[in-house]
């Protein structure tokens, strides 16, 4: 079982803030790791912090940074770097989820996305991790101590979305609202990422894989929503937000010694039917 323990390990985790991040944190703390968490949020952050302290004793490092922004990104690894700090492992987990909040009046689909949307759904997952990969993963692969890498994909990086299940008016029958083309591109890019890396710091014993979790349930959830996904489902549920952290904490330790370049899906098999 000391296979899974990551021994003071520390373990960078973009998008650290949000409801997947906090538990990539706290998965990271119980296996003995070191998290330190990026995130745009200085609220998210501070709220953060204290749950952690709060439930684990523990304090908790982080840093307020726009992973889109190159100078933000070097500036934050120089001040790891001042605490002497090593970088053992990474989460590319930073992603904007489009919603009904942040796409209106019907621009998630083809025809009525705008080019600003194009650009700020994608420049979080895409641009960012390239940035972070560029300068921390640079940083991790010059010390030759090894290391690892997940980027979070998603089970529709494999499958593309099922358009009826974001169905829920009955009016505008031409133009229903729909899963935007961005989250399919950003998270079939975050493959893209995870093969060429796989290779590419090998050699510096450097592992990079890839995890596709399926939707976790939230009680805000449509009911209508809810209950088509399920259908969709072989285990008939959508994933409690701690059903990651096994998978997350075996990627991240020595017991996936031999895992590198692999697309882990988790989603209840719903890409296999």
């Amino acid at each position: 079982m000391n296979y899974f323990n990551l021994n003071d390990k520390n373990i960078i985790i973009t998008g650290g803030a949000g409801m997947l991040g906090e538990k990539h944190v706290e998965a990271i703390i119980v296996a003995g790791g070191k998290p330190i968490v990026l995130d745009h949020s200085q609220k998210k952050l501070e709220t953060l912090k204290q749950k952690i302290e709060k439930k684990f004793s523990y304090d908790l490092l982080y840093f307020k940074v726009d992973i889109t922004n190159e100078l933000q990104v070097k500036k934050i690894l120089a001040k790891i770097k001042d605490l002497k700090i090593y970088i053992n492992g990474i989460i590319n987990n930073a992603a904007i989820n489009p919603t009904s909040e942040n796409l209106k009046n019907f621009e998630s689909r083809v025809e009525k996305f705008t080019l600003e949307n194009w650009y700020k759904f994608l420049d979080v997952e895409l641009t960012g991790t390239f940035l972070i990969l560029k300068h921390f993963g640079s940083y991790m692969a010059s010390s030759n101590k090894g290391g690892v890498i997940i980027n979070v994909s998603s089970d529709l990086g494999i499958i593309a979305p099922d358009q009826r299940l974001y169905n829920h008016s009955k009016k505008n029958k031409e133009f229903k609202e729909v899963k935007p083309i961005t989250y399919s591109v950003s998270k079939a890019g975050m493959i893209g990422f995870t093969k060429y890396i796989s290779t590419y710091w090998s050699s510096k014993n450097i592992r990079c894989n890839a995890i596709c979790p399926g939707g976790i349930y939230t009680k805000d959830m449509n009911k209508n929503f809810l209950k088509k996904i399920n259908e969709l489902i072989p285990l008939g549920r959508m994933a409690r937000p701690d059903e990651y952290q096994g998978t997350i904490i075996w990627m991240l330790s020595e017991a996936s010694s031999y895992l590198n370049g692999a697309i882990i899906t988790v989603d209840g098999g719903r890409s296999v039917w």
